[in-house]
């Protein structure tokens, strides 16, 4: 009725692991620890979805609001006027671009003044 594998020897019978004596109390705990612990990750989960959510509809809405506003740019300019946003924009640009090109003057003034003092 027996045999002896590698050594050790086997019972006829069941194969696999043998069911544990464990305290049907603790098991009971556990199961319940188990699932509190989660329902704790799925609401988490939720809550962090809907921030998600949120946050892309707020980010969607801004978009359609800079969407419309260049809708009317279009417009005005299709009836020959120019926005005023849009004058503010080029004038800014002009500004920023003279201030660019003074502080590379400024820039270069200052090297060629270090450069040529020993």
């Amino acid at each position: 009725p027996f045999q002896v594998v590698g050594g050790k020897v086997k019972k006829p019978g069941k194969r696999g692991r043998k069911p544990a004596k464990i305290d049907l109390k603790a098991k009971l705990e556990r199961s319940r620890q188990s699932a509190r612990e989660c329902r704790a990750r799925k609401k988490l989960r939720y809550q962090y979805l809907e921030e998600l959510v949120s946050s892309r509809e707020r980010a969607i809405c801004a978009l359609r609001e800079e969407l419309e506003m260049y809708k009317q740019w279009c417009m005005a300019m299709d009836q020959g006027k120019i926005p005023s946003e849009i004058k503010a924009l080029l004038t800014g640009e002009e500004q920023g671009k003279a201030q660019q090109n003074s502080i590379k003057l400024a820039k270069t003034g200052k090297t060629e003044a270090n450069s040529s003092n020993p």
